[in-house]
C-alpha cells in the first residue's frame, strides 16, 4: 500500500512539471477560439440581428 502511494505521488509530481511548459498551447487554443468567434460572428452576425429585428417586430405587434 505505501508503495501504490509513493508511486502516486510520484506521477503527481511529474505531471505538475509536465503542464509548466503547456501554457502555449492553452494561449494557441484559446486565440484559435477567439478567432474562430469573431469569423462566425462577422458571417452570421446580420442573419442573426435580421431574425431578432422579426421577432421583436412580432412580439410587439409592429
Amino acid at each position: 500500500m505505501r508503495r501504490t502511494v509513493a508511486m502516486a505521488r510520484g506521477a503527481a509530481r511529474d505531471l505538475r512539471h509536465d503542464e509548466r511548459g503547456d501554457v502555449p498551447g492553452w494561449v494557441l487554443v484559446t486565440l484559435m477560439t477567439a478567432g474562430l468567434v469573431v469569423v462566425i460572428w462577422a458571417l452570421a452576425g446580420p442573419a442573426l440581428s435580421n431574425l431578432f429585428e422579426q421577432a421583436i417586430a412580432r412580439v410587439s405587434g409592429l
